[in-house]
């Protein structure tokens, strides 16, 4: 924290920063893409991989997983199996058949394999944006086409809160036989609640939609409500489809590792079948790393996450105070702010006007976005906050020495 004033306004956090020793130098290791896509001496805050150390039970049993064979190993044991069960029943999804979960070497694997089961080449798939760019590549990359249904932004003064725009949705899903939904959601934070749950659980069955439901965020919530799965409810288990992983709770996106899940065993064999050889199993190291985490992650992710609402609160009260003109998500899941910067005169190349001036790295709000959409969210900026609070600070400071220096005086004064 380098500006004296911070003090008057800054969130009374005192005793919580437990990353604050983590060390430029060493987070920029050789392997690392975050810390290696730009130059040294810009603060990387783009790509979703918090810079947190992983937890020391998960170091101990990859490194007690060494001391034995790395030959063919059992995709999904029995102790992993167990284990997710367990958890997945704790977020709805009980009950679930013996050949109900298909191992992945990832999510993203699983939203291609969805489209190219579910849908024809040529076809509209549904789904709503901003969104994590490999949904609209998963349909674009394979011949089909992004029936998408832009959220509504409401809320209120500088915060703003993305909801579903129901009569975009009505008419985005003229045709379509799937529907790609996020849950919690990317890059908004959203996590749809009760009633925008059952909502959609009857917008799928009056449209008669296959549903794949990405719920990767669901262990990084900021909120104290618990999660509930769109397959939770029984009149859309046949048709719905959750993709998870551990890699964003526990970062771990080297480790590649995730799993489908259904209450429609044909379903689950359809989907996967679609992808056949092409799509590879996750590694023993993997697996392990997964059992690990749902056995004994559960201390330090709980303390991971805390660090995180502390570094969201540091986050919008800098920008309250410093930059009250940037409407901002305060995201419910996820270690994600999605940041609107349209009111700035570099809106236009907002990313490579922070990357020069405030030597921060950022995700380019049009990048959530299929091209015919991109111009809408231009001006936008996918910040992730998951570091020190140290560096957070510095970049906040480096955005807003840059940002004020460009803004006219009634903006600024707004």
């Amino acid at each position: 924290m380098t500006d004296p004033q911070l003090s008057e306004w800054m969130p009374d956090l005192t005793g919580a920063d437990a990353y604050g020793h983590l060390d430029p130098a060493a987070l920029r290791h050789p392997d690392s893409l975050k810390w290696n896509k730009y130059e040294e001496g810009v603060i990387p805050l783009w790509v979703a991989d918090m810079d947190f150390p992983v937890a020391p039970p998960i170091l101990a049993a990859l490194q007690e997983r060494l001391t034995r064979g790395l030959g063919y190993h059992l995709q999904g044991g029995p102790a992993l199996q167990s284990a997710l069960r367990a958890k997945l029943a704790e977020q709805g999804l009980t009950d679930l058949p013996e050949d109900g979960l298909s191992f992945l070497p990832g999510v993203v694997p699983g939203l291609y394999a969805a489209v190219a089961a579910l849908t024809e080449p040529g076809e509209p798939v549904l789904t709503m944006t901003p969104i994590y760019h490999p949904f609209h590549l998963s349909i674009t990359e394979q011949g089909r086409r992004v029936a998408a249904a832009p959220l509504r932004e409401g809320g209120a003064g500088h915060l703003a809160r993305w909801e579903i725009d129901w009569d975009a949705l009505e008419a985005a899903a003229q045709g379509t036989r799937l529907l790609l939904l996020c849950h919690p959601h990317n890059p908004t934070g959203r996590i749809w609640d009760a009633e925008e749950l059952a909502r959609l659980r009857d917008f799928a069955l009056a449209h008669d939609l296959y549903v794949v439901s990405d719920e990767l965020h669901a262990d990084l919530r900021l909120t104290d409500l618990p999660f509930e799965s769109f397959g939770a409810d029984p009149r859309v288990r046949d048709r719905t489809l959750t993709l998870t992983g551990p890699c964003k709770a526990y970062n771990t996106a080297a480790l590649g590792i995730g799993v489908m899940a259904g209450h429609n065993a044909a379903l689950v064999k359809r989907v996967r079948s679609a992808a056949g050889g092409l799509m590879g199993h996750p590694s023993a190291l993997s697996a392990t790393m997964w059992l690990s985490a749902l056995q004994e992650g559960g201390p330090w992710l709980a303390d991971t996450l805390a660090y995180l609402r502390g570094n969201r609160a540091v986050l919008h009260a800098f920008l309250e105070a410093r930059l009250p003109w940037v409407r901002a998500t305060a995201p419910e899941a996820t270690y994600l702010a999605w940041l609107d910067l349209r009111a700035h005169p570099r809106a236009g190349d907002i990313q490579n006007f922070l990357l020069e001036e405030a030597r921060i790295g950022v995700h380019d709000g049009p990048l959530f976005a299929p091209d015919e959409l991109r111009g809408r969210y231009q001006g936008f900026i996918r910040l992730n906050f998951a570091t020190s609070r140290r560096l957070l600070l510095e970049a906040l400071e480096r955005m807003a020495d840059a940002l004020g220096a460009e803004m006219p005086a009634a903006l600024e004064s707004r």
